[in-house]
């Protein structure tokens, strides 16, 4: 059970409704119940994001509902210590013609790498 201290705030962090819609038919497919949002050391500007489909809530977790399109809730789960590195920031999903991808507009990143999968504070 979840108690409102695990809530995400939207304006913590939050999701197009595009993103939402993109979360809804991964989890569909694949093995898992949650979409997970994290930041990592690493990648050329120091810091990247990863996104994956996990089974369960983690404790140190802020988790935020939404209803896609379809009318499908998902659970969007962002551990703490990612979310200082998050707030205030906005996950979308981007379709264009040389491809789609999960973008972050992180008012936090003082700078970013040409792919916007990194990104240094």
């Amino acid at each position: 059970m979840m108690n409102d201290l695990n809530v995400l705030n939207t304006t913590e962090f939050d999701l197009t409704d595009a993103a939402v819609d993109r979360v809804a038919t991964l989890i569909k497919s694949e093995d898992g119940n949650v979409f997970r949002v994290a930041v990592l050391g690493g990648g050329c500007s120091g810091f990247q994001y990863e996104f994956s489909i996990v089974d369960a809530i983690e404790d140190d977790d802020k988790v935020i509902t939404r209803q896609s399109s379809d009318g499908d809730e998902v659970q969007i789960a962002v551990d703490t210590m990612s979310l200082e590195f998050l707030n205030g920031s906005q996950l979308d999903y981007v379709q264009e013609l040389i491809g789609s991808y999960f973008q972050v507009s992180n008012p936090n990143a003082t700078a970013s790498c040409g792919c916007g999968t990194s990104f240094a504070i």
